[in-house]
């Protein structure tokens, strides 16, 4: 294997030893299948192609001081993925399973764990799609599950670091009652153009309103946003934002700090009153916010007003690392160790 630089990966995708993968066939799912391939063959009329079943998750592993290796939550992701599939007619898979498939893939690829104190980490990705030939619009009768993995660095390239955004008014991410709760390539493929404009003109990201009225804070096109003030986190409430699981993570942990936690919808002005705010996801755990633009109105809302990040911040950003790598006790039960 030629020499990987740690402490300089990319997150992007690097290839690895094997995925794993599970068919659903004939009403039920199969034998798990260990492959080294990095492709998958399947029909031109597959239901994923033309009429979107598709899912995805996404959840790392850590090496922590120990040499033990750690995978984060993966409950969670299994529970999401299982709400996914409701939400676009697919076969569920149990968590069991879903632990199984997790473990394995991690297993196969341990080498490319990455050391601990690099600040990087395994990245694996499973994702879920619908197989079967169709031309109605209707679900698919066969479906195939399949989980690789790559070892990645942070998402944002400056790290643990305060960044701008940038409202977007032109376009939306998901509609209120739509599949913005549910992890689905659609909802990325929406927020492909508002991401690109947001990178081009500077911003770490776009920040999307809600597509109803236009008045409250929704999310980014892959993190979820919060707000920091008078000791309390706010995150905002609404039909259309992905439950992130990042998320769900600090809002316990900002309780057990002594902190209020409230979910509620977020008035694009409120902004003006927030202490500290961030973007948060598996990929970035937490992205400081510089500030948030609104150029459509004119608006600068300059959160980080020294241009670092806040104290609560960080704190909930190590307090969430160190238990993904095992330097504090996991009091939750937060992390599968891989034997």
């Amino acid at each position: 294997m030629k020499e990987i630089d740690w402490s300089n990966l990319s997150f992007g995708y690097m290839p690895t030893d094997y995925n794993v993968r599970c068919r659903y066939r004939d009403g039920a799912w199969g034998e798990i299948e260990v492959s080294s391939s990095e492709y998958i063959n399947i029909h031109m009329a597959a239901t994923c192609l033309h009429y979107g079943q598709e899912a995805f998750e996404g959840l790392k592993a850590f090496r922590g001081k120990d040499g033990k290796i750690r995978i984060f939550r993966l409950e969670e992701n299994a529970a999401r993925l299982q709400s996914t599939c409701r939400g676009i007619l697919m076969p569920e898979l149990s968590t069991e399973r879903f632990r199984e498939m997790m473990v394995k893939v991690v297993k196969l690829n341990e080498r490319f764990v990455p050391p601990y104190g690099t600040g990087a980490s395994l990245y694996l990705r499973p994702l879920l799609i619908g197989t079967g030939a169709q031309v109605g619009v209707r679900p698919a009768n066969e479906y195939l599950f399949v989980v690789f993995t790559t070892p990645v660095g942070p998402y944002f390239k400056g790290g643990f670091v305060a960044t701008p955004y940038v409202i977007t008014r032109k376009y939306d991410r998901a509609a209120p009652l739509g599949t913005g709760t549910f992890k689905v390539g659609g909802n990325y493929a929406a927020s492909l153009r508002a991401s690109m404009e947001a990178h081009a003109g500077g911003y770490s990201a776009e920040f999307y309103l809600d597509a109803k009225e236009k008045k409250y804070m929704d999310e980014c096109g892959a993190a979820n946003f919060f707000g920091i003030k008078n000791n309390t986190y706010v995150t905002p409430l609404s039909t259309s934002i992905l439950p992130s699981i990042t998320n769900k993570s600090l809002m316990q942990l900002a309780e057990d700090m002594g902190m209020k936690v409230e979910r509620r919808p977020i008035p694009e002005e409120e902004l003006e009153t927030f202490e500290e705010a961030g973007a948060c996801g598996t990929a970035a755990v937490i992205s400081p916010i510089l500030r948030i633009d609104d150029p459509e109105k004119g608006k600068s809302y300059v959160i980080a007003k020294d241009g670092k990040p806040g104290p609560v911040c960080e704190k909930l950003y190590h307090k969430l690392r160190a238990i993904q790598y095992g330097e504090e006790p996991d009091t939750y039960g937060w992390t599968t160790v891989v034997e």
